[in-house]
């Protein structure tokens, strides 16, 4: 950009005083430069200027007619998600790479976002499923000894919108209001508010199988286990291994590594394996993975788990335990808002305690729809909604919540090791 230089010299003796100095030769003659863009004569006809600082350049439009100019980073362009709230305050990069996200906005509580760059070690899938993510400041400085990335070129790497200086608090008492809502984000200047309103409107994530597009295609062998320098649990690491299946349904790594820490052998398989093929493989146990949408959207993976129940050992996580209460017989409800984020309190029933927790969802097991016999094993303190299950008679356990929590507090940690009790008296009874 071409610009035009101003140069002028000031003298103390004639800026501030009109009288001369008694010792001139304490003072200096200094020079003060000004630069300015200098614009095209066509430019400045269509009055088209550069300015030093972003300005608004996109839009959030909501299903409620309400729209929200913000500034853009990451990828450009127009997309269509659900908008749910996140109340963490640190982890943003295990939430861009979680794939129960798929689908939506995540729209960030916490105000500053960006600050500790990217760094690879702390991704929970293989890329961002997310449909956008939704910050008040987007940080311009990073500062962390593991960053290796700034948060806007990793997102535009991967194709992910992202928008920032906008009004989250508010959004956010809208959504906690009204519910999770429909919106699109775009950058396109072509399409008017009415046109994206209209697209917000014609969409739906009810319904929609959305562990298909997240899910593995092959199945795989897990071998990492948490490594060293962030182990935080060593108890009983050094008994029996156990072999595992674990479904995939947008499963995170970090599920896979404290399964391994707690001695189990892992193979992941997609969404869609067979029941059969899976019994052949003479497991110890079955993980059914979180995952993102409508758990009534996926039967096959409901019969999947019918098959299985009552064979071996299962461990619902998330989209796992809301497939198994409907397995169970039960079924699930789309909640208001949902629970997304590292401090949500759950009670543990059995022993009385009180685990905070990291929790991803939007639907939720309705406990008085299970038969007689299933054991309501914890209870979410906020909105007293079922957090987990357990059905001693098909050596079943489940929890609707993260208990690997990454990001979160590690409360919950203690449930792997269970599974992995649970497991071994199975086997000595066999």
């Amino acid at each position: 950009m071409a610009t035009a230089r101003l140069d002028f010299a000031l003298k103390p003796s004639t800026c501030f005083s009109t009288e001369l100095p008694s010792n001139p030769s304490k003072f200096r003659v200094f020079t003060v430069r000004c630069s300015a863009p200098r614009f095209s004569d066509a430019a400045a006809a269509t009055g088209l200027v550069e300015r030093p600082w972003n300005v608004s350049n996109a839009r959030l439009v909501l299903e409620d007619g309400s729209i929200w100019r913000a500034k853009s980073f990451g990828a450009s362009g127009t997309q269509v998600g659900e908008v749910v709230f996140n109340t963490s305050l640190t982890g943003y990069q295990e939430i861009l790479t979680d794939p129960s996200y798929a689908g939506q906005f995540v729209l960030m509580t916490n105000p500053h976002i960006g600050n500790t760059g990217i760094n690879f070690d702390d991704e929970e899938s293989r890329e961002c499923f997310l449909a956008g993510l939704v910050i008040r400041s987007l940080s311009i400085n990073t500062s962390n000894w593991r960053c290796t990335k700034e948060l806007p070129k990793y997102l535009a790497e991967r194709n992910i919108m992202g928008i920032y200086d906008v009004d989250t608090r508010a959004i956010t008492r809208r959504l906690r209001q009204d519910g999770s809502l429909i919106g699109v984000l775009s950058t396109e200047e072509s399409k008017t508010d009415e046109e994206l309103l209209e697209m917000s409107r014609s969409w739906d994530i009810v319904g929609i199988d959305l562990i298909s597009g997240v899910s593995c295609k092959e199945p795989y062998e897990w071998v990492d286990k948490t490594k060293s320098d962030w182990e935080f649990n060593t108890d009983g690491r050094h008994g029996e291994n156990y072999r595992v299946i674990a479904y995939d349904f947008g499963i995170k790594q970090n599920i896979l590594r404290r399964l391994a820490s707690n001695g189990c052998k892992i193979t992941v398989v997609p969404s869609t394996w067979p029941a059969s093929e899976t019994l052949k493989m003479k497991p110890d146990g079955v993980l059914f993975s979180n995952g993102p949408g409508d758990p009534s959207a996926v039967p096959y993976a409901v019969e999947t788990v019918k098959e299985i129940l009552g064979k071996v050992p299962v461990f619902g996580i998330c989209m796992g335990h809301q497939l198994l209460g409907q397995a169970l017989g039960g079924k699930t409800f789309k909640m208001k808002f949902g629970h997304h984020g590292g401090n949500h309190p759950v009670r543990n029933i059995r022993n009385g305690r009180v685990e905070i927790s990291a929790q991803n969802h939007n639907y939720a097991v309705d406990p008085a729809t299970l038969p007689e016999g299933i054991e309501v094993t914890h209870v979410n303190l906020n909105d007293g909604t079922c957090a987990g299950l357990a059905y001693p008679a098909l050596n079943v356990m489940s929890l609707q919540y993260h208990p690997e929590a990454s990001p979160g507090p590690h409360d919950s940690d203690c449930v792997f090791r269970e599974f992995v009790e649970l497991m071994k008296s199975v086997k000595q009874r066999a």
